[in-house]
């Protein structure tokens, strides 16, 4: 069980949200593209060690995330290229975020242990790895073993509630670091998840079809 097996439940809180877009007229791509440019925001604060602020744009960028696909739904603009759109956007968002934090300076590893600040971004890499694959094995699954079918725009799949850490846990655990000040200490946390939470996966599309 994760975060994102309660997506439709959060979905509804930020339909006034949706609907002041709506209104405003900016199409559900055009609301992605402001999360990939509030995520951006977010990486370059980091890297200039703003972490609340970034936390700050980080949290925007995810409710504009959620939002587009409202926004789709309410205004019948939903399109296959809107939904692929969505999974790239979130990629490069996570990956750019997690980035910022490599590039920040800060660490943890290196000044503990005494090694190369190589390590620290190692410990990145790694995240963004576990972060990319956790995701990654989604599509494949649909494209090898067929699911197809939508529920609000979505692939309604079995791995929706498979994996413990997902993306939303990814982006809530970078946000209460970089609030609380302890933004490598939720590098961690995402680099080892995320792998586990991948791994999670593959157990059980191997359990079930092989």
């Amino acid at each position: 069980m994760n975060i994102t097996a309660f997506r439709y439940k959060f979905v509804r809180y930020l339909e006034p949200i949706a609907e002041v877009c709506k209104r405003a007229g900016l199409s559900p791509n055009i609301i992605t593209i402001l999360s990939i440019i509030a995520g951006l925001g977010c990486a370059i604060c980091y890297i200039l060690h703003n972490f609340i602020a970034g936390s700050i744009l980080l949290f925007c960028s995810a409710i504009l995330d959620l939002v587009d696909g409202s926004v789709a739904r309410m205004s019948g603009r939903e399109t296959p290229f809107g939904a692929v759109f969505d999974w790239i956007a979130d990629k490069y968002v996570d990956t750019i975020v997690l980035l910022g934090v490599g590039l920040s300076g800060i660490s943890i590893i290196s000044d503990i242990f005494g090694v190369s600040h190589l390590w620290d971004f190692a410990i990145v890499a790694i995240a963004i790895i576990g972060s990319m694959m956790n995701t990654f094995i989604k599509p494949v699954t649909y494209a090898e073993i067929g699911f197809t079918k939508r529920v609000d725009g979505k692939i309604d799949d079995p791995l929706e509630g498979i994996g413990f850490f997902g993306r939303p846990e990814t982006v809530l655990v970078l946000i209460l670091g970089g609030i609380s000040g302890f933004i490598w200490i939720s590098v961690l946390i995402i680099a080892v998840c995320t792998n586990l939470s991948a791994l999670q996966r593959i157990i059980y599309l191997y359990r079930k079809f092989s």
